[in-house]
């Protein structure tokens, strides 16, 4: 037997790994908790072990890794060929270099252990989060880590997550996981798990854990897993431990409040001043009548502030009709070579029964401001906009619609008249997308608007289907399919929720008046025939045992041996079933034996097809019992359920039930339970085209963005399976195959199944010509019958990016814009569309359809929540963008399918979030926080307050170009180009410099698709350095002009308009791709450069590149830098001293003449922006300052001495200084008693501890500051 020598420490998540994994081996080893004995060979560490065959212990594999390589091993537990294997390894290593040090490193602090960095702590904390989201992403479309079964990926992985979800996730965090903790309990369940760590608590709070809670690292755990025994009185459990913290915590709260209430009391009642109310945002309208498509007024004063419906009016449709988004514009010939090149995109072609949600709004703010920088900058630019027949969803809406209006069915209609009745729908309410995304300011080019019904695109599908068949890519194949019983179709597995039960649920399925149970496991016994002997298996099907026609066992199972050759007794039946031995069985899960449905499960049918076993299918398309003996026959599947469940009662081979977590497969569509259904359809064999595309990626003519999508990408396209293209609807594109019936004695009648009887083609003559043709009889003797069945919406797409363009004729179009540039999407489409429109493209066209793809992240709450309709917080965009009030969120639930008790919980959900509604932020708000929030990552937690805050930064932007006209003056003629005339002032060098750096930084941006770098420089520009420092700095130099007559102030004050009007100009061609309304409003009211060929929208003006503005100066940047440190220090004594309408003087005390020097030269700036009565820059010692200052450090340059003397009452300030003096000692002597009773550490919880002593260091600095404060007032007596 082998011998598995561990560390005694229940936490050792080294020893653990090879502890479970040696559960699962028959027999599993002898476990011994002691050193190996000396003479063990090539024995370094625990854990170790000694092999049964090492010949009397004489060599051993020691290290966690081999040891549970080796016994997972022997338990077929390392995964199934080498490349699973292989992917075995990764996760170990991905447990042991990534999740390991980080657990420990967050863990460890709180089992006691010493040295460990508290910012450490919270950093691993940090990635360990990021780390575990990964982790999240990698599960969310399967059970466990590699392959169908639980395997030494899963040990290693659970294991070193197990200290985090024992002590540091929190039901918060695990709920962000939701994958991740499904998986984790799903281990922790497995009996092997159960064996070695027993039942898991799981963290409710991150607190420090006491030695006995933990469990002793010198004593030997009571149970495996289990605490260490306590000596001497009986100790207080976790969760007592945590209950007491609460409660002092609390209490410390609660003494802390009557504090500050008795402290209230005291104090004298003073006359406060009232805080000035709120402003509310103003709501302007645009009043000036003006024809659809005509520009608007710009002539007239603009308004007061900022209002999004009055800047947002009427551009758009004079965008529109001046033709600025076609590629066209601007261009005599389309075919000509363009210079500065081509950009083509096509837009994810939203459903037609779509309407935008913030999804969309993402996916098109960044489409929108990529499509308008390229064509800002000179390029033929072509973003195509599209809509999705949208099959199934299309489908439901008309037939529901039939149904409420007519009391029809489609079935009542017909085909042909359903079909028109769905066009006529289409025709009324299909286009209300394509205007909420003009809402958005999409610059698309709607002349070329598509969609995939159209007879150029279905024309386009028919080729598409036809060629592929003929070369046998597309075949004809009878297997499991998704089908959902209402709709009577099949469905795509994007269609399938996959809805996570944690045990017993009860679920409302459409066309059952119960909810019927879900999360259990029913164990019941088959009779072997010819003996008294049984085999139990178990399932949370129990109605599909109806279909069963084998058990299966592993072929390494002791268990099981003795029945090779048996055969077990259906009880209903009169059918003999036989046992068969394959790898594919868990020996370790139930009984190790399984019940096999191969028509009924993926994982039995292909047991089904190894062993040849009977295929019966048991399921109607209504989800009716079929092939089934009375009293079952004709029976609802769900109610079924309950019959046979009764049926095994009865004849005493019911044996339990119990509560199983699980995944049920619910259609998004229709909400039923989906059934894995036996169907004959359509697949396309994607085996040569997933290598295409997955080596398209890995030579590098196909870029992913960003490249942590690369994993997912070859996983996909390296283990691709055949695609399934039927689907029983009448909408949507009719597959172009014809059975045929040869009228011939000399030819068999064909099957369904044989795919020489089936032909395709462009037309019913086509196909009839290559019938006749292959069977060699007269066209005249051959009959066909149309498939039924329509395709997938998903193959339509697939070709989107060249049949919108005419293929597979050659147009112009095809020729210009084939392959495009770019495909921009959600991460979470990219199999389902970006992967088949690779594989097609380069299939039918044998090129790319584009050469770069970027992924954007997914939209959650500001709670990092998905968005859900139960829970309140899906956002319309139009909502964020016109505002709504709570009422008006309310009501919008009352039009959704929720059930009355999702509707009250979503509207506390919205009551939390949005207690006074959602204000009216417009578009170029939502936009540029869009964009702001997209860093490259998987998931956006969108805040609508700051969406608010970018409408005051819109509101801050018209300020400061009214401000900037004023100044301007009517009689201003800027220059023909920017440029420098040499005459500028160091703050005109400066703003240009940072204007030269923002272009650059834009242009970067967009290269590199980092809209947060964009957004950055842009604000940072507009508000941080042209509206803070430079606009203040314009004022005096023009108020010197404008109130003297000195030509040398004039001549200032020219440059400064000069430089103010390229900051302007400049500033807004920056911003107009992301906030195309406010910056077409503003530009418009700016003079022209070259009035007589300036070009007359923003939109089609070139964007700003470092070419042009190539005044970036480092020297210039470092001195601003400094002279913002000396006002923010002198601003910073003003606020201390109150100084708030009074100016003072001010003395900068300068370590060199270097410095001194800078501070001459920026005086006037300085004086400016620190609202100064003089600066004066002096060298030397103290002597050299005046009596009577306040004294801050700007930096190790300068020192700032602030005159006080004379300007406020220095008895006053000393006394209110003292008094205030006083009471941080009083609360700091109070705060030392607290901290220096003997069971303050031990008993206190930690983050009450971190924040007294956070306390204290305030207090100290503030005590420090009113000393220092009152000295100086002194000085001044």
């Amino acid at each position: 037997m082998d011998v598995l020598y561990v560390s005694s420490h229940p936490d050792d998540f080294k020893s653990l790994l090879p502890l479970i994994a040696g559960q699962y081996c028959t027999p599993p080893p002898r476990v011994v908790t002691e050193m190996p004995p000396a003479g063990v060979a090539g024995w370094t560490a625990r854990p170790a072990l000694v092999p049964g065959d090492a010949g009397g212990g004489s060599q051993a594999l020691w290290g966690s890794s081999a040891v549970g390589w080796y016994l997972a091993s022997r338990a077929s537990r390392v995964g199934r060929g080498h490349q699973q294997q292989s992917r075995v390894w990764q996760w170990i290593s991905y447990a042991q270099n990534e999740i390991t040090p980080v657990a420990c490193a967050v863990v460890f602090p709180l089992l006691g252990a010493k040295g460990l960095d508290k910012k450490l702590q919270e950093n691993s904390r940090t990635v360990l989060m990021k780390l575990l989201k990964t982790l999240d992403q990698s599960l969310e479309p399967q059970t466990f880590l590699v392959g169908e079964s639980l395997s030494l990926a899963d040990i290693a992985v659970a294991t070193a997550v197990l200290l985090p979800f024992k002590y540091v996730l929190e039901p918060a965090d695990r709920k962000s996981l939701v994958n991740v903790t499904r998986w984790f309990v799903t281990c922790m369940n497995q009996p092997q798990f159960l064996a070695v760590l027993g039942p898991v608590p799981l963290c409710e709070k991150m607190v420090p854990i006491s030695a006995n809670a933990s469990g002793n690292a010198n004593a030997a755990p009571s149970t495996p897993g289990g605490d260490a025994a306590p000596a001497g009185a009986p100790q207080k459990t976790e969760a007592q431990l945590k209950k007491e913290a609460k409660k002092r915590e609390k209490m410390e709260k609660f003494q802390q409040k009557k504090e500050m209430e008795e402290k209230k009391k005291k104090q004298q009642p003073s006359t406060e001043k009232k805080k000035p109310e709120k402003k509310e945002l103003g709501v302007i309208t645009y009043n000036t009548p003006t024809p659809l498509g005509e520009k608007k007024d710009v002539v007239s004063p603009l308004p007061d502030s900022y209002s999004p419906q009055y800047v947002e009016a009427a551009w758009y449709s004079w965008w529109e009709k001046q033709g600025f988004f076609k590629p066209e514009y601007g261009r005599k010939n389309l075919s000509e070579p363009n210079p500065r090149g081509v950009f083509m995109m096509c837009i994810p072609p939203p459903n037609v029964t779509g309407s935008l949600h913030l999804g969309h709004a993402l996916t098109n703010a960044i489409q929108d401001c990529l499509t308008r920088w390229h064509r800002m900058r000179g390029e033929t630019t072509l973003w195509n906009p599209g809509c999705d027949h949208a099959g199934i969803a299309t489908q439901v809406v008309v037939e529901k619609k039939l149904m409420r209006e007519r009391g029809l069915s489609r079935h009542d209609l017909g085909r042909e008249q359903f079909i028109s009745e769905v066009w006529k729908w289409k025709n009324e309410k299909g286009d209300r997308i394509y205007h909420q995304l003009k809402k958005l300011g999409s610059s698309l080019d709607w002349d070329r608007a598509c969609f995939t019904m159209d007879s150029k695109l279905s024309y386009a599908v028919q080729e598409a289907f036809v060629r592929m068949h003929e070369e046998g890519v597309i075949y004809r194949s009878k297997r499991l399919v998704n089908w959902s019983c209402t709709l009577n179709s099949a469905i795509s597995d994007i269609e399938v929720d996959k809805k996570e039960l944690t045990g017993r649920t009860l679920l409302p399925v459409p066309g059952y008046k119960e909810k019927v149970e879900f999360g259990v496991l029913v164990s019941f016994s088959y009779k072997i025939e010819g003996s008294d002997e049984e085999v139990v298996v178990a399932t949370t099907r129990i109605e599909t045992m109806l279909g069963d026609t084998a058990v299966a066992v592993h072929p390494n199972d002791p268990r099981y041996q003795h029945l090779k050759g048996k055969l077990v007794l259906h009880p209903f039946s009169e059918r003999r079933m036989p046992i068969v031995f394959d790898d594919f069985v868990d020996m370790a899960f139930g009984t190790g034996a399984v019940k096999i449905t191969p028509a009924h499960d993926h994982n039995d049918y292909e047991v089904g097809v190894r062993h040849k076993l009977d295929f019966i299918n048991i399921l109607d398309e209504n989800g009716y019992l079929i092939n089934v003996p009375k009293p079952f026959l004709g029976m609802k599947r769900f109610e079924a359920r309950k019959a046979v469940l009764q049926a095994l009662k009865d004849r005493g081979q019911f044996k339990e039930i119990k509560d199983n977590p699980m995944v049920v497969p619910v259609c998004s569509r229709s909400k039923d339970i989906v059934e894995p259904l036996l169907k004959p359809q359509w697949y396309v064999n994607c085996a040569d085209m997933g290598k295409q595309a997955a080596d398209a990626v890995r030579d590098g003519s196909l870029k992913i963005i960003p490249d942590h999508h690369l994993k997912t990408w070859f996983n996909w396209m390296d283990n691709i399976r055949d695609w399934c293209i039927s689907r029983q609807l009448w909408w949507g594109h009719r597959i172009p195959a014809y059975f045929v019936t040869v009228d011939d004695p000399a030819v068999k009648p064909g099957e369904d199944m044989d795919g020489h009887y089936w032909v395709s083609g462009r037309s019913e003559a086509e196909a009839k010509e290559k019938a006749a043709k292959r069977f060699n009889v007269p066209a005249e003797n051959i009959s066909l019958r149309q498939d039924e069945d329509v395709l997938d919406t998903w193959f339509s797409s697939g070709i989107f990016p060249f049949s919108i363009f005419g293929w597979p004729n050659e147009t112009q179009d095809l020729n210009v814009f084939y392959p495009g540039t770019l495909l921009e999407t959600g991460h979470d489409i990219l199999f389902f569309w970006v992967a088949r429109m690779v594989m097609m493209g380069l299939k039918l066209t044998g090129k790319l359809p584009f050469t770069e793809v970027y992924l954007h992240a997914v939209v959650r709450d500001a709670h990092g929540r998905k968005m859900s309709k139960s829970l309140g917080n899906v956002i319309d965009p139009l909502d964020v963008i016109t505002g709504i009030s709570l009422e008006g969120l309310h009501a919008q639930l009352k039009d959704s399918n929720l059930d009355p008790v999702e509707v009250e919980k979503a509207k506390e959900g919205q009551k939390s979030d949005y207690p006074s509604g959602i204000p009216e932020c417009g578009t170029d708000a939502l936009r540029f926080a869009l964009c702001a929030y997209t860093s490259q990552g998987r998931d956006i937690n969108l805040d609508v307050n700051r969406i608010l805050g970018y409408r005051h930064f819109c509101n801050k932007l018209w300020n400061a170009v009214k401000f900037a006209m004023r100044t301007l003056g009517e009689d201003f003629t800027p220059s023909d180009k920017p440029q420098l005339c040499g005459e500028e002032s160091v703050c005109d060098r400066w703003i240009l410099s940072r204007l030269s750096a923002a272009v650059a930084l834009c242009g970067a941006g967009f290269q590199n698709y980092d809209f947060p770098a964009i957004t950055t420089a842009i604000y940072n520009f507009w508000l941080y350095e042209l509206c803070d420092v430079y606009l203040e700095c314009v004022k005096p130099v023009v108020s010197r002009a404008d109130t003297g007559a000195d030509p040398d102030a004039q001549r200032q004050a020219q440059v400064c308009r000069q430089t103010l009007y390229t900051c302007l100009e400049a500033g807004l061609r920056l911003l107009a791709p992301i906030m195309p309304f406010v910056g077409e409003e503003l530009f418009q009211r700016l003079p022209r450069r070259r009035p007589h060929d300036s070009p007359p929208s923003i939109s089609v003006t070139p964007y700003p590149e470092t070419s042009e503005f190539c005044w970036h100066s480092e020297k210039v940047d470092k001195e601003m830098d400094f002279v913002m440190s000396v006002v923010r220090t002198i601003r910073s004594l003003r606020a201390d001293y109150n100084l708030t309408k009074t100016r003072a003087d001010c003395y900068l005390q300068c370590i060199d003449a270097q410095t001194v020097g800078v501070v001459q030269c920026y005086s006037l700036q300085i004086q400016t922006l620190s609202y100064s009565q003089t600066i004066t820059a002096v060298t030397g010692g103290d002597s050299a300052i005046p009596e009577g200052c306040a004294v801050a450090i700007a930096s190790d340059r300068c020192t700032v001495h602030l005159m006080l003397k004379g300007l406020i009452d220095v008895e006053k300030e000393v006394c209110k200084l003292s008094g205030k003096k006083a009471d941080l000692q009083k609360q700091m002597d109070k705060l030392r008693e607290k901290m220096a009773k003997s069971d303050y550490r031990d008993k206190v919880p930690a983050k009450v501890q971190e924040a007294d002593a956070e306390k204290m260091r305030q207090s100290q600095t503030e005590l420090e500051k009113v000393m220092e404060a009152i000295e100086n007032f002194k000085r001044m007596m």
